[in-house]
């Protein structure tokens, strides 16, 4: 239990910093002031003051932060709840990015422990919960094995395997394993 604890506070640590960090140079300083954000002013198509569901589609993954900030629930954007938006979004992106290092770090950690994966052989990055393995293994068992640890790590959504037999013709070892 003590560990989960030690977990979750270090998590809240590494994504507090990294909050800071994306924030501050997220957006340039004429953002104080909302209208003049260079976001904002870009989303308003229509010019009328507001940016609304339609405009707010044009960045991936932004209606959460959308519904999130329309206080008055009239599925527009004033230039102060756009502002409470652009924070929901760019926290949304950072918890994202924390999620997908620590997925990386467990399957890296559970190749390491394995005994029939090379875990050096192994290159593992993950976007958004899918997983990319890529490298050369020794055989089609290691490649599986690979596969399989990383589908049933948690909080991963897909797996591509893309790990290369060495002494086999060359192909890949097996596409997207859970979808």
């Amino acid at each position: 239990m003590y560990g989960n604890k030690r977990f979750l506070t270090l998590r809240m640590a590494a994504t507090l910093a990294a909050a800071i960090m994306t924030g501050s140079a997220a957006y340039p300083a004429d953002s104080a002031n909302p209208v003049e954000n260079p976001t904002f002013k870009q989303l308003d198509a229509n010019r009328d003051a507001y940016v609304d569901r339609d405009e707010g589609k044009k960045l991936k993954g932004f209606d959460k932060a959308f519904r999130e900030a329309d206080e008055n629930r009239d599925g527009k954007l004033d230039a102060d709840e756009f502002v409470k938006a652009q924070s929901v979004y760019e926290r949304m992106r950072v918890e994202q990015f924390i999620d997908d290092s620590i997925i990386t770090a467990r399957i890296k950690a559970a190749l390491f422990k394995d005994p029939q994966v090379s875990a050096l052989d192994v290159k593992v990055e993950t976007h958004m919960g899918t997983v990319l393995l890529s490298g050369f293994v020794d055989d089609e068992k290691q490649a599986r094995r690979a596969a399989e640890i990383a589908t049933w790590t948690r909080g991963v959504t897909a797996v591509r395997n893309g790990l290369v037999v060495k002494n086999g013709p060359e192909r890949r070892a097996g596409e997207a394993i859970r979808q």
